[in-house]
């Protein structure tokens, strides 16, 4: 992929002196001209679609460098960048932003075949600058500490930071980066919030957090302008309120759920991941979470499949050789009978969408068949 066409285009949009821009998954930038645009934004990232259809989101200049400068600030630090997400989503967008503002070029990881272990381990042993920093999703992290040759183990602890986003981590690949000694950061964000904005559950500097009756609001200089030509729901997820000073602020109201505890966010699953089960509420992240302590189970995913006597099942997608009956004794034992899954599926692997996150509507739909 060659990325210095989307450079370009990128610095122009944050300098001003050129459109804003929309780059496309292969690398390519375009403008974005529509008469809908907000005036300061810089550039268009469309959200994955892992739950719905995807939204326009708009970012603009001022909340893309308050991202930047708050992510340089966290990490104590600028340098070289690895991209090994596709640009047109919003954590490959912001290795190419953060490399401008810090004036250094990202080297770019072949993803011709997809992401490996092997063109991973080569890529970031090309890297140059003293101080290396990369962003990761799980499911890429477990590929690479999945039987890791001493080359790769040897290049991951030479990042100063591995930001890892985009989906949870499960406890055993917490383990297994902790047993390789690397530098891992959880992030949290969205598209809307300029990418990662809360680093191992604290907020970077200059962003807010509240919870609307458990959902998470963030606010703060990182906001996205909106929904590009979709004011309706720019309104359904966008305000004004007062900030913790008492000034007037823009909030976002996202469709996480979360607790806060001296200052630290816990992120425990997705409004509608709530499942309702002969009038039980259950959490799908919690059922996940339970599955996945089960020795044999690479990684599993929850969702819920309608049924007229029970409202909704709970059907789980595993990967992994685990045995059934220890899956459902081991989420009994732990949440109960309710959040047992009704419904198993044996995948090879998790179907995933091109920036890594795996396609829940995609395992929904092979838990409908198998119902």
């Amino acid at each position: 992929m060659n990325i210095d066409p989307a450079l370009k285009a990128l610095s122009a949009a944050l300098a001003g002196t050129g459109p804003a821009v929309e780059i496309a998954p292969d690398g390519t930038p375009g403008p974005v001209t529509s008469a809908g645009l907000a005036p300061e934004t810089a550039a268009v990232v469309r959200t994955s679609g892992s739950t719905g259809t995807p939204k326009a989101t708009m970012l603009g200049i001022d909340a893309l460098a308050a991202s930047s400068m708050a992510t340089a600030m966290r990490l104590q630090g600028e340098g070289q960048w690895l991209l090994t997400l596709s640009p047109n989503y919003v954590a490959g967008l912001q290795v190419l932003v953060r490399s401008l503002y810090a004036g250094t070029r990202p080297w770019v990881m072949d993803l011709s075949a997809g992401f490996t272990p092997e063109a991973f381990t080569t890529a970031a042993g090309e890297l140059t600058d003293r101080f290396r920093l990369v962003s990761l999703v799980p499911t890429q992290l477990h590929r690479l500490l999945t039987d890791p040759s001493p080359q790769t183990v040897q290049v991951l602890r030479r990042f100063d930071t591995i930001l890892l986003g985009g989906a949870r981590m499960s406890d055993d690949l917490r383990v297994a980066a902790r047993k390789h000694s690397l530098r891992i950061v959880r992030t949290y964000g969205m598209s809307e919030t300029c990418g990662g904005c809360v680093y191992d559950g604290v907020p970077l500097d200059g962003v807010q957090l509240r919870l609307d009756a458990g959902r998470i609001s963030i606010g703060g200089d990182v906001l996205a302008s909106g929904y590009l030509d979709n004011p309706e729901l720019t309104d359904a997820h966008f305000s004004t309120g007062p900030d913790k000073d008492g000034t007037a602020g823009r909030w976002f109201l996202t469709e996480d759920l979360g607790e806060m505890h001296d200052g630290v966010l816990t992120v425990s699953g997705r409004a509608d991941d709530v499942l309702i089960t002969g009038g039980v509420k259950i959490s799908a992240a919690a059922v996940a979470a339970a599955v996945e302590t089960v020795p044999g189970v690479e990684t599993a995913l929850v969702a819920g499949v309608e049924d007229p006597e029970w409202g909704t099942r709970v059907g789980a997608a595993v990967v992994g050789p685990a045995d059934d009956e220890l899956i459902c004794r081991t989420v009994r034992e732990a949440l109960g009978p309710a959040a047992v899954p009704r419904i198993l599926v044996r995948l090879d692997a998790l179907p995933l969408l091109a920036n890594g996150k795996p396609d829940r509507l995609a395992v929904a739909r092979a838990l409908r068949e198998a119902g």
